[in-house]
């Protein structure tokens, strides 16, 4: 995983490829990405005074991810028990941790982070690449988007979230460190995390090739 990923962030793409995504001196009459507006819409899904709920916000910012909530889940999520019984697990999950930094215990089965992604993953009409979404929204430092153009381009370990937390804390967080120097030269805002950073130049680098009827059985 380590091997993959550092040879998409050392390709000589991967600085301009983050500009665009985010709007960064694109021509007059260019637009970023609406991704872009993920982390960022309402201020981040981890402000301290909504960190530990769903919210509408949050709802629509997946939605710039091309993912949506259907009525009746978004609505158990804002006001029902299915939102409740998510904030418990969202308080127990550290909102100031980036991945390279916590433990295999904060994301390993049956950690809170795990608990938090079945309950949503559970929902009708929420499937696996939803559910990831909006517990990256909630926890952008700590749990990471992950869909099918990264899951093809990088691979199908068992646990995603694990085997990105080595690779992320191998060679003394060396791929942690390169993220961010990478997110620095590209001008991108200090509130962009690594592993946001990640996925947007997997997916950027990848999302055309994915289109390739060769590529979507892989």
């Amino acid at each position: 995983m380590a091997g993959r990923l550092h040879a998409f962030i050392e390709d000589s793409q991967a600085s301009t490829d983050l500009r665009r995504y985010y709007g960064i001196g694109l021509s007059p009459g260019a637009a970023a990405f609406t991704g872009s507006r993920f982390e960022h819409l309402a201020g981040g899904g981890d402000l301290p005074e909504t960190a530990d709920a769903m919210t509408a916000a949050d709802l629509i910012a997946v939605q710039t991810l091309s993912v949506t909530v259907p009525a009746d889940a978004a609505l158990n999520l804002l006001e029902g028990s299915t939102g409740r019984e998510l904030s418990e697990h969202l308080r127990a999950i550290p909102a100031d941790v980036d991945m390279a930094e916590c433990g295999e215990g904060d994301l390993g089965t049956d950690s809170p982070a795990d608990r938090a992604w079945g309950l949503l993953h559970a929902q009708p009409g929420i499937g696996w690449v939803t559910a990831g979404k909006l517990l990256a929204r909630k926890r952008p430092r700590l749990l990471p988007v992950y869909d099918r153009v990264v899951r093809c381009a990088v691979g199908r370990p068992d646990s995603y979230w694990l085997a990105l937390h080595a690779a992320l804390r191998a060679d003394d967080r060396l791929l942690h460190r390169d993220l961010l120097a990478l997110r620095d030269a590209a001008g991108l805002p200090r509130s962009v995390s690594a592993l946001r950073v990640c996925d947007v130049v997997v997916w950027m680098r990848h999302r055309n090739d994915h289109q390739k009827a060769s590529c979507v059985p892989r």
